[in-house]
């Protein structure tokens, strides 16, 4: 018994210099991690790589180095490194069973860094969200909307949906509709559209613009205007032609102008 009490303060000094030593490296390796995650982010090695990918890649290093700083302490605390892997891998299935979403989400992730169907700043819509992307990590995209709010998209939900991407092209086509009263000249109202169209520096000559009567009730008329733009000049157009158009009908004497909008985002 009095050996076993004597042992108690050596015992004591061995634990507490094991978990002093555990926290010491903890915060040594995570400001190591800090910097070589700084390193690679300012280094040459990821300074030609697109952004996505590159968030992408240290999203997956910062989880890896994280994993064995964690391994290395519990290493120090005394547990047997070879038994942890073994009651780790005996309780993977388990733990996939319980993470299914989260391991959804980080494939989805490798499968948007493979696929590519989006990457940072583009404006897309998907999975019932729109906004331009921020951030892609291995398990999250992150959307913020044109009203500055920030949304936060599971990777296997955006892998499971539509996506439809603004962005992608560089150019884009501005589609309008218009209607006039049906004792009006469809040439006059069609001379009138391309007038504006063609006014507009923004709008491009190559493909031309389009304006043609497209349909129409008992009382009206409908003329569809198209224009292909730059993609950054979408809206700009898009406002610009809507007022101005409507504004020649006014000044012309255009018997009930009004306008019906059909543009995409």
């Amino acid at each position: 018994m009095s050996e076993w009490l004597s042992a108690i303060p050596a015992l004591a000094t061995n634990v507490v210099g094991k978990i002093i030593l555990a926290i010491i490296v903890f915060f040594i390796g995570r400001a190591i991690i800090k910097l070589i995650l700084r390193l690679l982010k300012n280094g040459k090695l990821l300074s030609k790589t697109e952004s996505t990918v590159k968030g992408f890649a240290l999203s997956a290093v910062k989880i890896g180095l994280y994993i064995v700083l964690v391994i290395a302490i519990v290493g120090i605390l005394g547990v047997p490194t070879a038994s942890l892997i073994t009651v780790l891998a005996s309780a993977g299935v388990a733990v996939g069973l319980a993470l299914q979403g989260a391991l959804g989400n980080l494939a989805g992730g490798i499968m948007l860094m493979i696929f590519r169907p989006f990457k940072d700043g583009d404006y897309i819509n998907a999975a019932g969200v729109e906004g331009n992307v921020q951030e892609i990590t291995l398990f999250y995209t992150v959307l913020l909307t044109l009203d500055n709010r920030r949304i936060t998209v599971p990777n296997g939900s955006l892998m499971n949906a539509n996506v439809t991407n603004f962005s992608s092209e560089p150019l884009r086509r501005v589609d309008l509709a218009f209607s006039c009263a049906k004792s009006e000249e469809p040439a006059k109202i069609q001379d009138i559209i391309l007038y504006a169209l063609n006014a507009n520096e923004k709008v491009l000559k190559d493909p031309a613009p389009f304006a043609r009567i497209s349909g129409g009730t008992n009382e009206a008329m409908e003329f569809t205007a198209r224009a292909w733009v730059k993609n950054e000049d979408y809206w700009d157009v898009y406002f610009d032609l809507t007022q101005t158009i409507t504004e020649e009908f006014g000044r012309l004497g255009v018997k009930a102008p009004s306008v019906r909008i059909v543009a995409d985002k």
